[in-house]
């Protein structure tokens, strides 16, 4: 009987391709796959950590582009990002599966590992588009428009192209406080970056050490003009709701008077 082996890696998607190599490579039994950060000991598993390895990295991303659609490449990246319990064992299997079946379909929602990737990459692709609209920025004193978010999955690398895009012109920051790391784009280039950042001093309600005057001043007249504009007898909130889920009013500067 072969040794189940519990596989460990850094939580990158290096480093988790740097893993499907290792298994491919020496042929092993997996019975979980669980990034660093969140291992739990199992008595009956011999544990093994695998070393993100760029060139292994690099022999898996090519394999994948000969077996996989586009599409499918994608959606196995945005499944990877949601961070979902038990996810890698699920791409595991999703890879295998297209290795080994010349008529690998993305689409051929009658086998449950491939619908389960689609579903989980379509609730991925929800969180990044709510993200890029959803971002609100405030100008700080260094003259850098700064945010913060806490999506339900690990959008950020989905979501630099966008802002990239839409704020080529202004030095930008990022920051996803439940990973606890961040983009910051200076004019040039954005780079990802990791701040002793007080999470108490986020939740006051004076910031004037942090941001300019102006932008409270802004920020006052932007939920002045949203409250003149929304007309209460007109107001379908449970339409609202499902356009603006009330876990994502915490972003937008205009929906403070909507908090009571």
């Amino acid at each position: 009987m072969k040794t189940q082996h519990v596989l460990i890696y850094d939580g990158s998607f290096k480093g988790f391709l740097t893993l499907i190599f290792t298994v491919f490579e020496e042929k092993i039994e997996v019975s979980a796959i669980s990034p660093e950060e969140s291992v739990q000991s199992d008595m009956f598993s011999s544990p093994t950590f695998i070393t993100t390895d760029l060139e292994k990295y690099n022999r898996v991303k090519l394999g994948l582009k000969k077996v996989l659609s586009a599409s499918a490449d994608k959606q196995l990246y945005f499944a990877f990002l949601s961070e979902i319990k038990g996810i890698e064992m699920q791409l595991l299997h999703y890879i295998k599966e297209a290795f080994r079946n010349k008529n690998f379909s993305s689409t051929d929602f009658g086998n449950p590992v491939v619908l389960k990737i689609n579903q989980v990459s379509k609730m991925v692709s929800r969180e990044k588009h709510r993200m890029e609209a959803f971002v609100r920025f405030q100008l700080t004193k260094e003259d850098i428009f700064f945010a913060t978010i806490e999506p339900d999955f690990n959008v950020l690398p989905l979501i630099l192209k966008h802002f990239e895009r839409r704020y080529a012109d202004q030095k930008w920051i990022i920051y996803d406080l439940k990973r606890n790391f961040g983009l910051f784009y200076n004019l040039q280039k954005t780079s990802y970056i990791n701040l002793e950042f007080n999470r108490d001093h986020k939740e006051k309600s004076d910031k004037s050490s942090i941001y300019k005057h102006c932008e409270k001043e802004f920020q006052q007249l932007w939920q002045e003009y949203f409250s003149s504009t929304n007309i209460k007898s007109r107001k379908n909130m449970k339409l609202h709701l499902q356009h603006v889920p009330k876990r994502y009013w915490k972003y937008l500067t205009e929906k403070s008077s909507w908090q009571n």
